[in-house]
């Protein structure tokens, strides 16, 4: 029962035990943001002051206070009080704000705030730099404590860092079910963002209508995936090593983004562009919903298809499969199209998000995605893996990294932590397919028996 536990959802088990760990070293005092707390605090100051009364709310800029101090601004002007003002900015926005009212003789009240604007010395500048404020008061909401790690914008932050890298790792998975590698993906996500809007520019630019993105996209893709033709080709017909062959198209690929730019980025583009790498549907990004098809459509060809039985199989043994009827090298030629379309996607998604094509993108990507198949529990000698077992692969990594920049580790620390988790999980599987880990937890069942 534990081995079949350990195997089935070990992965799965890790990941919630780093998302615990996590949430226990960020548990910080938090302060309530948004329309809701805004509202709350409206009912402290229709209690405690007149609505002729100066206040003022304030709200840092980029951050969840500037939202805050808008609403409560709205909600205060809708309560009848005509003297409030609000400032969302930085620090000295505040001050000339307050230099303001001074100059118009006006005595503030009250300053209403939330978040780090607080830290903004506010306590201290009004009885230093404005004494004749002195009786004003700072309020804010109840603060609470709450770990960083499970705040909203953080955990949109872990799956948004991960898109390209777990959509890319559906189509590693496949070609490293086959016992195969592909180290020109990184390369393949510059050359798909550069062609993509290249043609883009070509067909328009900035006043290109909508279908022009789409166009642009179906081509870089496109191209990725005759470049992954040619070298599944070279795989399967002349039996060169695939770390050799992908190899070859890396440097390859890098290079033609940078001749097909001439090493410069590509900005004249459509302004439908970001509408996948930021725009959002029913409040959701719309990367992490095709994520979530793309992963559903995966897992029922992987599980449920004769041709996801194939991948199995050459993996497994090639020789035992051909003479089982498998076609082989049409398996092989097809997991790496698989895997050259992802990479094209991943690069359409990039150039989305940055609104943008550049050569520069991508840069050690293979090695991120490779990373989360094997920590997802793809046996790198082939035969076995499971699709969602990458996806929970691309979460461990991406949480390791996003616990450990909230913990403020530096990056040097960041790639020795994440080197030893790969290296791990490498002798795990080798542990594993040799059938040492099976024999060690029969061995440890036995010694728990004869210790009841």
């Amino acid at each position: 029962m534990t081995r079949k536990l350990l195997s089935d959802y070990g992965m799965f088990f890790v990941l919630l035990l780093l998302c615990v760990l996590f949430s226990v070293l960020t548990l910080k005092e938090q302060m309530p943001e948004g329309s809701a707390a805004a509202a709350r605090l409206v009912e402290q100051i229709n209690n405690e002051f007149k609505k002729s009364d100066i206040i003022l709310t304030v709200g840092a800029v980029n951050t969840g206070s500037g939202p805050f101090a808008e609403a409560l601004f709205k909600e205060l002007r809708e309560e009848g009080f005509s003297n409030v003002e609000k400032v969302v900015g930085i620090p000295r926005d505040l001050r000339l704000k307050l230099d303001d009212i001074r100059a118009k003789g006006g005595v503030l009240a009250a300053i209403a705030t939330t978040g780090d604007v607080p830290k903004w010395l506010v306590i201290e500048l009004i009885p230093e730099k404005y004494p004749e404020f002195s009786g004003c008061k700072v309020l804010a909401p109840k603060s609470y404590m709450w770990p960083v790690f499970l705040k909203r914008s953080n955990l949109l932050a872990i799956v948004d860092r991960i898109v390209v890298i777990a959509l890319i790792a559906i189509g590693m998975t496949m070609v490293i079910i086959t016992a195969g590698i592909d180290l020109s993906v990184g390369s393949l996500i510059a050359l798909a963002a550069v062609i993509s809007t290249l043609l883009m520019k070509k067909m328009g630019g900035l006043h290109a209508p909508g279908w022009v993105v789409l166009v642009g996209f179906l081509v870089g893709i496109l191209s990725c995936g005759i470049v992954g033709a040619l070298g599944g080709l070279v795989v399967a017909r002349f039996k060169i090593a695939p770390f050799i062959t992908t190899l070859s198209i890396m440097m390859m690929a890098r290079g033609l983004a940078f001749m097909i730019t001439g090493g410069f980025s590509i900005y004249q583009v459509p302004k439908a562009l970001p509408w996948l790498g930021q725009g959002r549907s029913l409040g959701i990004p719309n990367t992490v919903v095709l994520l979530v098809v793309l992963y559903v459509a995966a897992h029922i060809f992987m599980a449920h298809t004769r041709l996801g039985r194939y991948i199995y199989a050459v993996g497994g043994n090639k020789e035992a499969a051909r003479l089982s009827g498998v076609p082989v090298k049409f398996v092989i030629v097809f997991v790496y199209i698989i895997s050259s379309l992802a990479a094209g996607l991943g690069g359409c998604i990039q150039a989305s998000q940055l609104n943008t094509g550049t050569p520069n993108i991508g840069i050690m990507y293979e090695l991120y995605v490779i990373a989360a198949v094997v920590v997802g529990g793809t046996s790198l000698s082939g035969g076995s893996g499971r699709i969602l077992g990458t996806l929970i692969g691309a979460f461990i990594i991406s949480v390791i990294q996003n616990g450990m920049n909230l913990l403020g580790i530096e990056s040097y620390t960041q790639q020795v932590v994440l080197g030893a988790v790969i290296l791990g999980a490498v002798l795990l599987d080798k542990a594993r397919s040799s059938g040492r880990l099976p024999a060690f937890l029969q061995k440890k069942k036995k010694y728990e028996l004869e210790g009841d």
